[in-house]
């Protein structure tokens, strides 16, 4: 693991990010570093009415991330592994999906000017799954707004995760079926994560199955 200073953990609404980055920072010694959504004040309105608040919303996430990512963008030589349940970058991958050209233009002006330049993670977990499983999970999380989510939303967020992954064969990733990874009710699922992280070689492996190089 002296590898590695960065995982980061992603995937779309519901997959588990937060519960799994919670779960494997403790056993990996890992500082933990996790979003709040619960304090933007326009996410509820936004599951509501997204096109009226989707901007509001997006620029409150954006700022949050950066201030919650500036120690990564400045490595020490004895800097602590850090296990987040986001990367920058999805910042823009929301952006996109929810704002018109207009806003995402001015948006994209903003994000230029705020974003901090950080080095890419060492290791992104991406937690991928079907449609049936991550709406059960936003259903046993019982959050009352996330009710509000309509599945052609989440599918939308769920595709555009693929594509920017395919788009971004530099980064270093370790896909994770949560059909089949569940380490709330199996806690022997994190120990197989945990040893495939050790042992990961990359540049992008599965974790239910043998490392493909490039797959």
């Amino acid at each position: 693991m002296k590898r590695l200073r960065h995982i980061a953990i992603e995937g779309p609404i519901g997959a588990g990010k937060s519960t799994l980055a919670s779960l494997l920072a403790p056993p990996l010694g890992a500082e933990l570093l996790l979003e709040r959504p619960h304090e933007n004040p326009f996410l509820k309105s936004f599951y509501t009415d997204g096109p009226r608040y989707a901007f509001q919303t997006q620029l409150f996430f954006l700022f949050q991330r950066v201030e919650l990512t500036r120690t990564l963008a400045q490595p020490g030589m004895f800097a602590p592994l850090v296990v987040s349940d986001f990367t920058l970058e999805k910042d823009r991958l929301f952006a996109r999906l929810t704002l018109s050209d207009e806003e995402y233009r001015l948006y994209s002006t903003i994000h230029d000017q705020v974003a901090p330049r950080l080095p890419p993670p060492d290791l992104v977990i991406w937690l991928d799954g079907s449609m049936v499983v991550l709406r059960d999970r936003l259903r046993r999380r019982g959050r009352a707004m996330e009710r509000r989510i309509e599945g052609e939303y989440l599918r939308a967020v769920a595709d555009a995760y693929g594509e920017f992954f395919d788009a971004r064969a530099d980064l270093p990733l370790l896909v994770v079926d949560i059909d089949r990874f569940d380490p709330l009710r199996k806690p022997s699922d994190l120990q197989v994560l945990i040893e495939r992280i050790a042992s990961f070689e990359g540049p992008r492996e599965s974790l239910l199955s043998p490392p493909t190089m490039g797959a």
